[in-house]
């Protein structure tokens, strides 16, 4: 059995190409929306404003959303896992598993910043397809965890 400092050492990449992948995914997804709702409303964007506001939304919302997003990974990998533990056959659906666990996390995330604040601040989730979009993007982060998590931690 892998001590604990080996199993933490060994999850953290895991976890942060995971992290990196949903927040890219998400930040390039509401970036997507508001440029759909900008262009919907006649207003020109070229392809050069959109590939600039791309990367100031990824900058921009690092601070801020990206680590409410680490956060929500954080509790919903840790979730799944004790979940996986009363699973007698589940190594196969690890990362079934967690990719469900990244949406969910979206959804609670996104549920509780509106109940809290009052307001959306995700302004690429302000509709159902949005938030599905976010979802896809906890989705996306929650499989590459399970895909690069190592096999045995599953286990434990």
């Amino acid at each position: 059995m892998p001590s604990f400092k080996n199993r933490i050492g060994s999850t953290t990449l895991p976890f942060i190409s995971a992290w990196l992948v949903a927040f890219v995914a998400a930040s390039v997804f509401h970036s997507a929306f508001v440029l759909y709702g900008l262009i919907d409303i006649d207003v020109n964007v070229n392809v050069s404003n959109a590939l600039t506001m791309i990367i100031d939304d990824l900058l921009g919302l690092l601070p801020t959303y990206g680590i409410i997003i680490a956060a929500s990974l954080v509790i919903a990998f840790v979730f799944t896992r004790f979940v996986l533990l009363k699973q007698a056959q589940h190594k196969r659906r690890t990362t079934i598993f967690y990719a469900l666990a990244g949406a969910v996390a979206f959804f609670a995330m996104l549920s509780a910043m509106q109940s809290i604040l009052n307001v959306t601040l995700i302004a690429g989730a302000r509709t159902m397809a949005g938030i599905c979009a976010q979802c896809i993007a906890g989705a996306l982060g929650g499989a590459t965890f399970g895909m690069l998590k190592p096999e045995y931690q599953a286990s434990l």
